[in-house]
């Protein structure tokens, strides 16, 4: 497979995660942008990264650029969507991967118009387990699906400054981890859920700080969310069919599943993969998209996209972008 070249814009958590995740297979970013330089500087420095660029949009006209991973606040991500798509750079975006159902879908336009790759960087899309456990699902063991319940809780300081709480950064559970929990959801989903309500508790700065959510599919399978960004909860899946129950725990970067067998109540753990390789599965499944050799299940992406932009409509919820 060719040896692409990779850009990060932004140099914060994420992209030491895709920095060091490239250095475990021998490989350097190309180059780094960011909005400040001296930060661009120092990660560059620390990685060894050859290029730094003086302006963020010298990153999308630079010819060398094959693919730019965007890990910037959601807000911002479809002012450098349209630029790098329209570059006819290939891109892998950080989850939310827009704020919106019409953004997403302006810059699916994009990508297909400059024929790239679009893809939101979803870890657990591209865990094995996840692919190892369908294996087992096809084969019928467990029979059909009923319900999926998930939870994700974190405990945020009260700083209504910070980019959880902050309306002007597109903060709020939903985007932020709400994302995680109806992406788990739609992998396992027969079809997208076209029955949706939720419940909302607003934090001061009137981003949603808690929220519980109940879908539904043509198929009547049904799901439950229930999220909190001020309440610590375990980052838990449970998948529940005919012939017994699955339970994923740190489900975002989940390396091992427990089945549950239904008629004796027999265990059966599957492992696959490692919570700590994430950001390189995710490179490989992006390079082999990329080559035409695999899929990042944008369909899945824009699915959960359009759950989440309902679900703020039914809450009247908007950011300043959207008004």
């Amino acid at each position: 497979m060719q040896n692409y070249r990779w850009a990060t814009l932004g140099c914060g958590v994420i992209a030491n995660e895709l920095a060091q995740a490239l250095a475990s297979r021998g490989q350097t970013l190309y180059s780094v942008a960011n909005r400040t330089h001296a930060k661009a500087e120092a990660f560059a420095e620390k990685y060894g990264i050859e290029k730094v660029y003086d302006q963020i949009d010298d990153v999308f006209a630079d010819p060398d650029v094959d693919i730019i991973y965007i890990s910037t606040p959601h807000n911002t991500h479809i002012q450098y969507l349209r630029k790098a798509l329209a570059a006819g750079k290939h891109v892998l975006c950080e989850k939310s991967i827009t704020l919106n159902s019409d953004e997403l879908d302006e810059a699916i336009r994009l990508a297909e118009e400059h024929h790239v790759v679009l893809a939101e960087a979803m870890t657990l899309y591209h865990m094995p387990i996840y692919r190892k456990l369908q294996e087992k699902l096809d084969t019928g063991a467990l029979g059909e699906l009923r319900l999926i319940q998930m939870n994700f809780g974190s405990y945020k300081p009260y700083d209504m400054s910070n980019r959880f709480f902050n309306r002007n950064l597109a903060g709020g559970a939903l985007l932020d981890i709400g994302v995680y929990a109806l992406s788990f959801v739609r992998w396992f989903m027969t079809s997208a859920p076209d029955e949706v309500v939720s419940q909302v508790r607003f934090a001061p700065t009137g981003v949603d700080e808690q929220a519980g959510i109940l879908l539904k599919n043509k198929e009547q399978e049904m799901a439950s969310v229930i999220l909190s960004l001020h309440a610590k909860q375990p980052k838990r899946g449970t998948v529940a069919f005919d012939k017994g129950y699955v339970e994923f725990y740190d489900y975002p970067r989940g390396q091992e599943a427990v089945i549950t067998y239904t008629e004796d109540g027999s265990k059966e753990t599957l492992r696959g993969g490692s919570t700590a390789d994430a950001l390189l599965y995710e490179v490989e499944d992006m390079e082999r998209a990329v080559a035409g050799q695999g899929t990042m299940h944008l369909d899945y992406t824009r699915d959960v996209m359009r759950i989440m932009t309902d679900i703020r409509r039914q809450w009247g919820m908007t950011y300043p972008e959207e008004e």
